[in-house]
């Protein structure tokens, strides 16, 4: 019989690419709180990113898919590819819970996210519905305050200062970086000549 109400945190991002940051963070939070799964949920476009030119969605989707390949408790998602955009955290997360209402979606976000989380669209619904864990980033602060700290959780994850921007501009310098993402990932980079100079 299927286990019900599942601990899904919810891992959004572009993955531009997915890089060992984002699987090292995912793997701990699964371990350690208390989550039967992490959804890696690939976003078409952030409405705070709407310049940065992304690869195509299923190229990205595709990368992830491979990284987490092995690990059970880990899911690709594409839920995002169908909604409207850009895609607001919250419209996704009611979308997500009325699809599957067999589990408690809990939000995964960065400090620096947290930080300006009050200008997200609709913020209190958020906290109202969903439980949130806040990792630490390099150069943010992390308070939580007292009267929402039955809803959010700052959670002390091991700090790895990698970005996709970093990987982005070091495969286009011709840098050889194949430890800082997943071995099957770099490989597809490098059969797809992706972020190279004259194909970004």
């Amino acid at each position: 019989m299927e286990k019900t109400h599942l601990k899904a945190g919810i891992f959004g991002g572009t993955f531009n690419p997915v890089h060992i940051g984002h699987l090292a963070l995912a793997n701990y939070l699964c371990e350690y709180e208390d989550l039967d799964e992490v959804w890696f949920l690939v976003t078409p476009q952030n409405p705070f990113k709407k310049d940065i030119r992304l690869l195509d969605d299923r190229i990205r989707l595709e990368m992830v898919k491979t990284a987490i390949d092995g690990y059970p408790r880990f899911r690709a998602s594409d839920f995002e590819f169908s909604l409207p955009r850009p895609s607001y955290t919250v419209d996704t997360l009611r979308n997500l819970s009325d699809t599957y209402p067999e589990r408690e979606f809990i939000l995964i976000i960065g400090a620096d996210n947290w930080e300006k989380f009050s200008l997200w669209k609709s913020p209190e619904e958020i906290l109202r519905k969903h439980r949130i864990l806040v990792y630490p980033r390099s150069g943010y602060s992390l308070h939580i305050p007292d009267a929402m700290s039955k809803q959010v959780k700052a959670v002390q994850t091991p700090l790895l200062e990698i970005s996709s921007t970093f990987i982005r501009k070091s495969i286009a310098e011709g840098k050889d970086i194949r430890y800082f993402v997943h071995p099957a990932v770099y490989r597809i980079i490098l059969e797809k000549r992706l972020y190279q100079v004259n194909n970004e």
